[in-house]
């Protein structure tokens, strides 16, 4: 498999291991492509999964809607389901970093049967994040976010100095260098920061809040087991924000400890190039836990 489609949209992906094992699906973040994984992928298809990567909305080139409005996280949680069907994979380990691993939280959130196991690097749960703004300093790390969803002006300055300040955040050299250059072709930067706009839009704060008073069917929710994986020295995200997050793993496993597992490493933001077998080491323990059945 090289590319599916989904809402008038076309995906590259990467297909790797034996067709028959279970799959895994590898979901990259800002400003990175499917290329992420890398140093990770050999590490999963030598213990017998299939691993898929797609390049996301707004970094395939044939999937980058010029209206940010199409980037809001729901509609992304269907490019992943809409991967799985195109499969015939009932269900996928769902593994992902930054703004995947942000999509990946609301995969497991919105179609929890669709979700075998789920492993985040990085990005806390929404719950963590929310407690990191009220009772912590995620707003002394999350303010580039208001620059990154201004129209034009970061697009501009990425093209000229993205590898510089990719590496400046810690990004190692050819990781940076390979991003920057993605960056630079037509429509490639528009489409990583559509991410941010459609995050922080007016129009789609206001239409969740009109959803909220909307009546909601009953869901029968599984208790997935989960891994968090983080840098302590993540530029991004707070203490505050990430500590939540264990807690709230914690709490949700109960009695059965080994639904949740937390790592944290003394790093920064890019687990997948700094330390690529511990996160392979990560993924395969949470896929060896079986699935906890149980209602939520």
């Amino acid at each position: 498999m090289r590319y599916y489609s989904h809402d008038g949209l076309t995906f590259d992906v990467s297909d790797d291991g034996p067709t028959d094992g279970e799959l895994v699906v590898l979901l990259h973040g800002w400003p990175q492509d499917r290329t992420a994984w890398d140093k990770v992928t050999p590490h999963l298809t030598s213990a017998g999964l299939r691993v898929i990567a797609p390049d996301l909305r707004g970094y395939s080139p044939g999937a980058r809607p010029g209206n940010h409005l199409d980037y809001e996280i729901t509609q992304m949680v269907g490019d992943v389901v809409a991967l799985l069907d195109e499969v015939g994979a009932e269900r996928a380990h769902v593994v992902g970093h930054d703004w995947g691993g942000a999509l990946a939280w609301a995969i497991a959130a919105r179609e929890p049967d669709r979700v075998d196991t789920l492993t985040v690097l990085s990005t806390p749960s929404p719950s963590g994040m929310a407690q990191g703004f009220r009772a912590g300093d995620q707003h002394k790390h999350s303010w580039y976010m208001a620059i990154f969803a201004l129209p034009v002006v970061p697009v501009l300055f990425f093209r000229l100095f993205a590898q510089q300040i990719l590496e400046r955040i810690g990004m190692p050299r050819e990781r940076a260098a390979h991003d920057a250059r993605r960056l630079k072709t037509p429509g490639a930067a528009e489409g990583t920061f559509a991410w941010y706009r459609a995050a922080l839009s007016p129009t789609l704060w206001w239409r969740k809040r009109r959803a909220k008073g909307a009546p909601r069917r009953s869901v029968h929710r599984r208790t997935i087991p989960t891994a968090y994986v983080w840098g302590a020295k993540d530029p991004a995200f707070g203490e505050v924000s990430t500590t939540a997050t264990v807690e709230q793993l914690r709490r949700r496993a109960g009695d059965q400890p080994g639904l949740a597992i937390t790592r944290e490493l003394q790093t920064g933001h890019w687990l997948m190039e700094t330390h690529p077998e511990t996160i392979a080491e990560v993924v395969l323990e949470r896929i060896g836990t079986p699935v906890d059945e149980s209602a939520a």
